[in-house]
């Protein structure tokens, strides 16, 4: 019984971005996205290059996806350089546990992302250039006066050192 979770989640990943496809093949694209959504992908024991590597072994010659048959190879291969000093089993079990109940974009992931990136675009001490002056150290918007070197009207020069020396 224990399969069937993961193979649901390999079904559920395997049409992600394609209504057409049948979810008992998977392309790399969604392979990778599966391995990086259920945490398979870490980006230190396993990067996205081991992924495609393993991918590449396992499917069929000239083929573009890989069947759930040669996925669960691709999880044999990945799960010992995930969990390093489990013995092979533990090992794989330990990556089904990751994957089961399993959806692609699930809530977490993009929840994680958005808050990231806005906060980061919202950070004014974060801008740099012409940028920067559009905001005073509060991150408060200075309108127009950051935004344009308002013009002086006293009819000096700009660059006119003596501006209201002369009597």
């Amino acid at each position: 019984a224990r399969m069937s979770e993961v193979e649901k989640a390999f079904h559920k990943f395997a049409i992600y971005g394609d209504t057409s496809a049948s979810g008992n093949d998977m392309t790399g694209k969604n392979f990778s996205k599966m391995c990086k959504e259920c945490g398979v992908m870490d980006g230190k024991a396993v990067t996205s290059t081991d992924v495609d590597i393993v991918f590449n072994k396992v499917k069929t010659k000239g083929a573009r996806t890989i069947t759930f048959a040669e996925f669960q190879q691709a999880m044999k291969e990945l799960c010992s350089k995930r969990f390093k000093g489990k013995s092979p089993e533990e090992a794989l079990q330990a990556v089904y546990g990751l994957i089961e109940g399993k959806e692609p974009g699930s809530v977490g992931a993009t929840k994680a992302t958005k808050v990231g990136g806005v906060e980061r675009l919202t950070d004014p001490s974060k801008y740099t250039g012409s940028h920067k002056e559009r905001f005073d150290e509060s991150g408060k918007g200075k309108g127009l006066a950051g935004r344009q070197d308002l013009t002086d009207n006293s009819g000096y020069v700009g660059a006119y050192k003596g501006a209201g020396t002369y009597d």
